[in-house]
């Protein structure tokens, strides 16, 4: 059965059964000669599970980890979900106290139901600068529809729409971040990388606590701007010990992912901290030291072909110039070392640091 007539039969849209794919909680058994998706009586079963589950209020990431994940915890879910519901039932009261308040008022109170009414239309619009429009016109999506906003910001294909609804759940604040939070376990990098890029601006604790799932992302530019963002943040915030961000950085600018903004992460702990900064000198000494002793070896022809160990020529430049974000007489040795460095990039780059914190202790 080809997607249109799943979706005729089962009442889901076309656009989220492909999302259903997109995240791994649906994939079609087939495909047909054309290459479109084609669904057997299996994945039929497994669709009907996944919406009865959904009506429960279980978000995506639950629903594939009830369906898929024998460790499952039931009870814990269904005790959350319990709290969530007493919530949603709260925001209902508030709404009804509202609506009956409105009822003996003047026309003009209906605005904000009705601005209400207009996200959750807006939001399932098919129309991209509709569905823009709904989250740019609503500042903090209210408890009950919040969920919705964060699953129309995931899946959402216009650039312009993505943006104005990563605003709105940014808004939202740390309410948000159990919602991105269950993203770590999507099968698609981008739906990950969405998540974290709204995580970054929320600054709560349980934004803190959700990119800390990230770090360890099998896509490494991922796992690397929650590192990032996750450096930029008190350090008693950020989930790891102090020192393990200092080698992860260290490892991040050897392996050129967002090296100049995680030179600049490794500068703000070093200011923290001088014995940060001692141990971000000693990491990067050490890898540049690794790297000559390697250069200077004799080739091993079984081992031509190997993953390197150590840094290249550019990670050990880019280690080189990172040292200028670190305080001055902590990486003053090591400098004055890498100035005689056999490799002109890294002498040069030690030689102009060198230099240029001579000037600046003169002015």
């Amino acid at each position: 059965m080809q997607i249109g007539d799943v979706s005729q039969r089962s009442g889901v849209s076309i656009r989220m059964l492909r999302h259903y794919d997109r995240v791994g909680l649906l994939i079609p058994s087939g495909r047909t000669g054309s290459g479109y998706r084609e669904y057997g009586p299996a994945d039929l079963r497994r669709l009907f599970e996944v919406e009865a589950l959904r009506t429960l209020g279980l978000s995506l990431a639950e629903v594939t980890a009830a369906l898929d994940d024998p460790g499952f915890d039931a009870a814990n879910t269904v005790s959350r979900l319990a709290s969530d519901t007493e919530l949603r039932i709260a925001a209902e009261r508030e709404l009804l106290a509202r609506l009956r308040g409105i009822e003996a008022a003047t026309p003009q109170d209906w605005d904000d139901v009705l601005d209400v009414i207009g996200l959750i239309t807006g939001l399932r619009s098919g129309a991209a600068s509709e569905r823009q429009t709904a989250a740019l016109r609503w500042g903090t999506a209210p408890l009950p529809v919040l969920g919705q906003l964060v699953d129309a910001y995931l899946a959402e294909p216009d650039p312009s729409a993505s943006g104005a609804l990563r605003w709105a759940i940014v808004r939202a604040g740390e309410a948000a971040a159990p919602a991105l939070a269950h993203c770590a376990r999507a099968t698609d990098p981008d739906v990950r990388g969405r998540a974290v890029w709204a995580l970054t601006s929320i600054d709560a604790p349980a934004a803190s606590e959700a990119l800390v799932g990230f770090a360890d992302d099998p896509d490494a530019v991922i796992a690397g701007r929650a590192l990032l963002a996750l450096a930029n943040r008190e350090p008693e915030r950020s989930g790891f010990e102090p020192d393990e961000l200092c080698s992860r950085l260290v490892a991040m600018i050897a392996q050129g992912i967002d090296d100049v903004q995680a030179a600049e992460a490794l500068g703000g702990l070093a200011a923290r901290s001088a014995d940060l900064g001692a141990r971000a000198v000693e990491l990067i000494g050490s890898r540049l030291a690794a790297a000559a002793t390697a250069a200077a070896a004799v080739p091993d022809p079984a081992a031509a072909t190997a993953e390197p160990a150590v840094p290249g020529p550019a990670a050990r430049e880019r280690l080189a110039q990172a040292l200028g974000e670190l305080p001055g007489d902590l990486v003053a040795p090591l400098l004055r070392d890498l100035s005689a460095d056999p490799d002109e990039s890294v002498s040069r780059t030690a030689r102009y640091l060198l230099v240029r914190r001579t000037r600046g202790r003169r002015s």
